[in-house]
């Protein structure tokens, strides 16, 4: 990776896999400017995942396209938006083990959304069972 700074060549000098978030932070230092600087990796799930429809169509799993649903169903909240983030990350880690061949069936993502909604708020999951049948 380049230095952010002055884009000589860097070095990691500390890594740490974060469970909850999906991703690994890194501690990088410049091999020549000696800027010391923090870098986040995760995986992009749209590149790797694929979602197959009702219809038997496979499209890119959109990390974005859940946040907002669970977002809306979460609209009646003061921290709606950090809460839908906190819940997308959980529902994630819960998909992770049901990819079959880089595919995801559409239910299966509802359902893991459903249950996550349901054991930390009830009348969103109510939101969102009535938007995804």
């Amino acid at each position: 990776m380049r230095c952010i700074y002055c884009g000589g060549d860097t070095q990691v000098i500390n890594s740490r896999h974060q469970k909850r978030l999906n991703r690994v932070w890194r501690r990088r230092k410049c091999l020549e400017c000696d800027a010391i600087f923090s870098t986040g990796e995760s995986a992009d799930y749209a590149a790797a995942w694929r979602v197959r429809t009702a219809t038997g169509k496979l499209r890119p799993f959109s990390r974005n396209q859940l946040l907002l649903s669970l977002y809306k169903s979460l609209e009646h909240r003061k921290s709606a938006l950090s809460d839908a983030e906190a819940l997308l990350d959980t529902i994630i880690s819960g998909l992770q083990p049901q990819v079959v061949q880089g595919a995801l069936e559409i239910a299966t993502i509802r359902d893991m959304t459903l249950l996550t909604l349901q054991n930390f708020d009830k009348p969103a999951s109510v939101s969102y069972a009535a938007f995804h049948p």
